[in-house]
């Protein structure tokens, strides 16, 4: 079978197609489509008409894309960005009349858990108990588990794009004031998780997204183009010193940095902050980065679960309800495993 999945994230549309042989989702086609929403939508903000003018192409290119290749109808969601917007039903009703798809926004705290999905599969059951952080466009995702999926997980608006816009808007680069209130309040919303992760005591750490992915490139791990099976970590004390590095710079000489893409530069050194100070209240030294993330954690729960786990999210009617009345909350949970 022949799967495929549309992540509609902050800066761009993605899609991977993947066959489902056994039990691993293998990928034959990745694409994205360049949408940033978060260049042109305050945290929170009504997305204007014209971005979803350009959102409804985006998923209309990847659902025909993944047509020809074969795929089954894609499960499509969206982050942060939608998620919180005050039109998001708007929007979502628009998405499925102009494209046929229904896409769906999820819940931070199941990002979570399906993000620790993908990357207890890739670590492997040799890993033990795993920590799981995750920084998006608009939040920081964070998960502790010792089984398929997380025991306890986070979702905390602490997101790259999110911290950007509210610390650093006008300062390029920001001054040593802006980026010291912005370490106040990510330490101010990590206490009581980061309290957590420490009394766990995870035996493995493991960060995915693009933000931790370009900040490890930027600290020396190999780049991109030598494939995912190659060992990559962070370390603490290289991203200290990497940081500084980001807050001296413009967003145009942080884009000439390895691994700083240009799309993502203004918001690298918020990003930046969020991860070393994420590693130094949970006492992690290092991180290893993993290449699998949400996208192959929904895959792999159709793959295990079968077909009627999102089909059962979906008749759910989550997306009719209003947004988040505080964008700005902290979400917790503490997951009951399956399997």
């Amino acid at each position: 079978m022949r799967l495929s999945v549309v992540d509609v994230g902050s800066k761009t549309v993605r899609l991977v197609v993947a066959d489902a042989e056994g039990g691993v989702p293998l990928p034959v086609h990745t694409a994205k489509w360049r949408l940033r929403l978060s260049d042109h939508v305050e945290p929170g903000g009504v997305i204007p008409e014209e971005s979803v003018r350009e959102l409804v192409h985006a998923v209309r290119g990847a659902t025909r894309t993944a047509q020809r290749w074969g795929a089954v109808a894609p499960l499509a969601f969206a982050t942060t960005v939608i998620r919180n917007a005050p039109n998001r039903q708007e929007i979502l009703r628009t998405v499925r009349a102009e494209t046929g798809v229904p896409l769906r926004t999820l819940p931070g705290e199941v990002e979570a858990e399906l993000t620790f999905l993908g990357a207890r599969r890739w670590m492997g059951w040799r890993s033990g108990p795993l920590a799981l952080m995750d920084i998006g466009g608009g939040s920081l995702e964070v998960a502790f588990g010792r089984g398929r999926l997380p025991d306890f997980v986070a979702s905390l608006p602490l997101g790259a794009s999110r911290l950007t816009h509210e610390f650093f808007q006008g300062e390029d680069p920001p001054t040593a004031e802006s980026v010291k209130a912005l370490r106040r309040k990510v330490r101010h919303q990590l206490r009581d998780v980061a309290a957590r992760i420490r009394w766990e005591g995870p035996r493995t750490a493991v960060a995915t997204s693009r933000t931790f992915q370009q900040v490890a490139r930027l600290c020396g791990a190999a780049p991109g183009r030598r494939g995912p099976f190659v060992d990559r970590e962070l370390h603490r004390k290289e991203l200290r010193r990497s940081l500084d590095r980001l807050a001296a710079l413009p967003a145009a000489e942080r884009a000439r940095l390895p691994g700083i893409s240009a799309p993502r530069a203004a918001q690298s050194l918020a990003g930046a902050v969020v991860g070393h100070t994420t590693m130094k209240l949970t006492g992690l030294k290092s991180v290893a980065i993993c290449p699998w993330a949400i996208r192959e954690g929904i895959l792999l729960r159709q793959i295990e679960d079968g077909a009627s786990w999102w089909a059962e999210m979906t008749e759910r009617g989550d997306d009719l309800s209003p947004p988040p009345t505080d964008a700005g909350s902290v979400s917790l949970r503490l997951a009951t495993p399956a399997g």
